[in-house]
């Protein structure tokens, strides 16, 4: 028996991407929009088109991907950003995957950035855990960005890419950037992450040599660099509103925070990898079901 797929979509005032988004998943089983109270024509132009449309207030990215998980009905589903598109080589290889044993797929994206395929600084191959089995999976509600997934079972990887929109101009890049350093900030905050003195200066220059030499942004001259600066900047910003959010609330040393969460020495450390290296990880116990769920870590590197 034929195994079913819905395409969704997240939406907040996308009204110059939606149909194109809407057409690109048009070989799915359903399509739904699920919005976040836009107040341009997202929600009419997306409803005209034929998508199921469904309004909930935004709280966190995790949050809102795990909302539209449960308003799917399908076997399985494939999330898509409204500046993403489809190809048909890729929504191919998708619908050949759905017998697969495995619950969860990785896929590529190609980041067009201010008008240019960006293909080194972390913008490629910038895996994203899109083709889920729906109900082996859900999102780490404690993720606010870059969220991770909660899998229970194997993943693989495909191997053609979304088309992924990412920024027309700098202002609009600035603009999503000031949205995603708050979200990180307050994430890093809730984790206990407090920054140093040094931590102004070094996080930032550490953050630029990861981008532009280690990540190979010099391959791409200028345009590489001005990408390594501006995301080492926010790296900096980050720091900077997680001290602004510290300002308020009581100090926790490592101690402490390692008896609230019940951690062992070694699991601290572990914890503390996991986050330098910001890659993918995989590790049991990152699910309620017996430890069977593991968790995956977005391969993406580069802005959303």
């Amino acid at each position: 028996m034929r195994q079913h797929i819905t395409g969704i979509i997240l939406t907040l005032d996308e009204e110059k991407n939606i149909l194109d988004a809407i057409d690109s998943l048009r070989w799915t089983d359903h399509i739904i929009v699920v919005d976040s109270f836009s107040s341009d024509h997202t929600v009419p132009l997306a409803r005209r088109s034929g998508a199921e449309v469904v309004t909930h207030e935004f709280v966190n990215y995790a949050d809102q991907r795990n909302t539209a998980l449960e308003l799917a009905d399908t076997e399985w589903v494939f999330f898509l950003d409204a500046d993403e598109r489809v190809p048909p080589p890729l929504a191919g290889e998708v619908l050949s995957k759905l017998e697969q044993p495995q619950r969860g797929w990785w896929v590529p994206r190609h980041n067009f950035i201010f008008g240019r395929l960006t293909r080194s600084a972390g913008w490629y191959p910038d895996y994203q855990m899109r083709l889920l089995h729906r109900e082996s999976a859900r999102y780490d509600p404690t993720r606010t960005v870059h969220e991770e997934v909660q899998l229970q079972g194997e993943s693989g990887y495909l191997e053609n890419a979304l088309i992924h929109f990412n920024y027309d101009d700098r202002a609009e890049f600035i603009r999503k950037q000031e949205k995603y350093t708050n979200l990180e900030a307050q994430t890093r905050h809730r984790q206990g992450q407090r920054p140093r003195p040094w931590t102004f200066l070094t996080a930032p220059l550490r953050h630029f040599w990861w981008r532009f030499i280690t990540l190979g942004g010099y391959r791409d001259g200028f345009h590489g660099l001005n990408l390594s600066m501006l995301m080492a900047y926010y790296e900096f910003e980050t720091w900077r509103r997680v001290a602004r959010l510290s300002e308020t609330t009581p100090r926790i040393n490592k101690g402490d925070l390692r008896g609230r969460l019940g951690m062992s020495h070694l699991e601290a450390l572990a914890l503390g990898l996991h986050r330098h290296k910001g890659a993918f990880t995989a590790y049991p116990g990152g699910g309620p079901v017996d430890g069977q769920y593991i968790t995956f870590a977005s391969h993406a590197v580069g802005a959303r």
